[in-house]
């Protein structure tokens, strides 16, 4: 599905809601990187169970492929699929530009690499709000001209303590001051699920810190006056799964490295063939190993959504779930991985969220996570570009009495309002007109019958309604 997305330089001011006689919505979307949706059933995670019997929570969630970090944080703020936002990977390479891309170097911070789409802080400014973000990845680019509001340059140094306290100074900073919308990042319990694979019992501890670390969250926006005002959603990117030493794919064993580049890292690895090696290169990998599936760009399933973008190289490589492609044993191995199917249980991230919008104790079975922008921007109460979500998938999240009124531009329609007003006098007086013409129709007809022949009976069949499975629909 090809979108064709708008400036944001084209959004009307003039018929967005009007915000200047009453205070904005208030919106902070926090993403823990990596952590999986049943983490929260393996130890006591009182903070995140508060926000469910507040809130909402949503059981499955279909995040983007590849479960990536950068992709799918993109898509949060977004609402489109990598192909769509072009943040395809976490290592790219663009052959228009002739560039490459890598979250460990200072290749993020180039605009061009971000344009292919408008995130939603950018949007909120275009409407006359404000956008503050903690380390969010893509926060600290200009993209279209325009930073967040208020931001912080990414350092992972800085501690989870801290991005919240910026955070809250923001949202309760003087009316014309303060953000609408906020965006936080913590970087854990990926690294650990990462270093340690999920399925260590010192994974324990590490989830039961983020648990805190969204209590102290929640005790600041108390503390602050912030916790009925804020709609709050809590997140992830992605899930984890456990690999092991057993289960590794090495390149070298079925193609010469020197036939091709090696593009981004497992468990979804895009190759680019040399200059007429795509043959020979597809045609070592296609069968090689059993766990290894070995696409063309072209035949890429289309539900995946990852097709039509310069960035996606020309073969794609994608391990079985818990298995690892390596051109070699001696590069680094990791107990834990993400990227894999976006379909896989192990992949999908935690979803629950709480606050005025939001219903109280409720439970919703499944989601995509590009539903989220155009949840987002209903809640702040702004027009959504064009996106592959889809508000009417969440609506049921929100609240049966809706705090702010809704742009025409969103998907959900307000009920038309019923008047006090009765017609029931004049009903009932039309009701009784017929009803005395009824019978004297009738009465009439009857004398006539009587002065007929009578007719010979006619057969049952002939005398009912045809039954819904004769009609051979």
């Amino acid at each position: 599905m090809v979108l064709s997305l708008v400036s944001p330089h084209t959004l009307n001011h003039h018929e967005h809601q009007d915000h200047s006689e009453k205070e904005r919505p208030k919106l902070l979307l926090v993403s823990f990187d990596g952590f999986r949706w049943d983490y929260i059933y393996r130890v006591p995670t009182p903070n995140f169970r508060s926000i469910m019997d507040e809130g909402v929570k949503v059981e499955f969630v279909e995040n983007i492929y590849i479960t990536k970090t950068y992709p799918n944080h993109y898509s949060m703020v977004t609402g489109l699929y990598a192909e769509m936002h072009g943040i395809v990977a976490n290592e790219m390479y663009d052959p228009a530009l002739n560039l490459s891309f890598s979250m460990e170097t200072d290749s993020v911070y180039d605009s061009r690499w971000w344009e292919q789409a408008v995130p939603l802080w950018v949007t909120v400014q275009k409407d006359g709000g404000r956008s503050g973000a903690a380390m969010w990845p893509g926060s600290d680019v200009l993209i279209h001209g325009m930073f967040p509001t208020q931001y912080l340059q990414y350092n992972a140094s800085v501690s989870f303590e801290t991005r919240v306290q910026r955070i809250i100074e923001w949202f309760s900073a003087p009316k014309g001051e303060a953000v609408d919308f906020g965006i936080l990042y913590w970087e854990e319990p990926d690294e650990s699920g990462h270093n340690l694979g999920p399925q260590s019992p010192l994974m324990d501890a590490i989830i039961a810190g983020i648990d805190e670390k969204l209590g102290f969250l929640m005790n600041e926006l108390k503390k602050s006056g912030l916790y009925e005002k804020v709609n709050l959603i809590v997140t992830s990117d992605h899930g984890m799964a456990q690999l092991s030493p057993e289960k590794i794919i090495e390149l070298d064993q079925y193609v010469d490295r020197d036939l091709y580049t090696w593009v981004d890292k497992s468990p979804v690895v895009g190759i680019l063939p040399k200059e007429g090696k795509f043959d020979e290169v597809y045609g070592l990998l296609a069968d090689a190993n059993p766990n290894l599936v070995v696409y063309r760009k072209d035949d890429i399933p289309e539900h995946f959504h990852y097709q039509h973008n310069v960035r996606i190289m020309p073969i794609l490589l994608e391990a079985k779930e818990g298995w690892t492609i390596m051109q070699n044993r001696t590069g680094l191995f990791m107990l834990g991985n993400h990227g894999y199917n976006n379909t896989l249980r192990d992949m999908q991230p935690i979803f629950v969220a709480r606050g005025p919008a939001f219903r109280q104790n409720y439970v919703k079975t499944s989601m995509r996570s590009v539903d989220l922008y155009p949840l987002m921007c209903h809640i702040l109460a702004i027009r959504p570009l064009p996106n592959n979500g889809s508000l009417l998938n969440v609506q049921d999240l929100l609240s049966l009495e809706p705090t702010t009124s809704t742009p025409t531009s969103t998907h959900f329609t307000v009920p038309p309002k019923i008047h006090r007003y009765s017609y029931a006098p004049v009903v009932g007086s039309f009701i009784g007109v017929v009803m005395v013409l009824g019978f004297l129709v009738v009465y009439v007809i009857l004398v006539t019958l009587k002065q007929r022949p009578a007719l010979k009976h006619r057969s049952w069949e002939m005398s009912q309604p045809l039954l819904q499975e004769d009609l051979h629909l």
